[in-house]
């Protein structure tokens, strides 16, 4: 399916690597003007350049903390200032934090929270308005499937993305009126920087680490980017104009729960 974004804008939130990057570079190949944030400066402008060679609109790359209420108020206003409109949002930002619930303290709970559902909170305040007022918005919300069936030690990701889920649910009703769209994809193993760090943490090898990781999936290996790229390309088109209040898993079949 040849899936044209030409004319809309687009914000993606952790734009610089993995997931995020697979997006934006679709989003960007399909004609959108695309605006990528992250808090690395160096992986920022290695992304943009990257984007550029394939991209039939407008990329430009915006550093951002997006916990910081202060750093997403500028984002937004640097994304306006250059496109003037956000048609799409993809909230993406967030690393994976887990531990055992005794471990997990206060402040790990209020950065998860920050990092995650407060930033994709404040960035959908701001960009609503708008949607609504020309009655055409697509946003999604990228959780994990921790956010469907969260395993022992899974805190504070699972819950946090498990409130994004609901989030998501609230927004597509009130979004839907105005054809603003609001749905969740939900990520399994899907091949990203966090997964090479961790790798490194543990002291083996990438491909040793992805070829155990694929004895836990149903189709053998872990997902792509670009793969996860394709679904959210075709939810932010007019293609998939009668889809809200989703939450489908992107996971090779991992989650027990549909």
């Amino acid at each position: 399916m040849n899936i044209s974004l030409s004319g809309r804008s687009a914000i993606v939130t952790g734009g610089s690597k993995g997931i995020g990057l697979g997006v934006a570079t679709r989003f960007a190949a399909s004609g959108a003007d695309v605006a990528i944030v992250a808090r690395g400066t160096e992986a920022l402008e290695a992304a943009v350049k990257g984007m550029k060679a394939a991209a039939k609109g407008r990329v430009i790359g915006v550093q951002g903390d997006v916990a910081k209420a202060a750093d997403i108020e500028r984002v937004y206003g640097e994304v306006m200032k250059t496109f003037g409109k956000v048609d799409i949002l993809v909230n993406n930002a967030g690393t994976s934090r887990t531990g055992a619930f005794e471990a997990v303290t206060d402040e790990m709970w209020r950065e998860d929270f920050d990092q995650k559902l407060f930033a994709a909170i404040r960035l959908i305040r701001l960009v609503w308005p708008q949607m609504k007022e020309r009655r055409w918005g697509r946003i999604i919300n990228v959780l994990n499937i921790g956010a469907k069936a969260p395993r022992a030690g899974s805190a504070p990701t699972s819950v946090t993305r498990a409130a994004g889920m609901a989030l998501t649910k609230v927004l597509a009703g009130e979004g839907a009126p105005y054809n603003v769209l609001v749905n969740a994809l939900l990520v399994g193993l899907i091949e990203a920087d966090q997964h090479v760090q961790r790798a490194a943490r543990m002291g083996v090898a990438y491909d040793d680490y992805k070829n155990k990781t694929a004895k836990e999936i149903p189709l053998g290996r872990m997902g792509k980017p670009e793969e996860f790229a394709n679904l959210a390309c075709l939810l932010v088109s007019d293609a998939g104009g009668y889809i809200t209040g989703t939450a489908i898993n992107v996971d090779g079949g991992r989650s027990p729960v549909t």
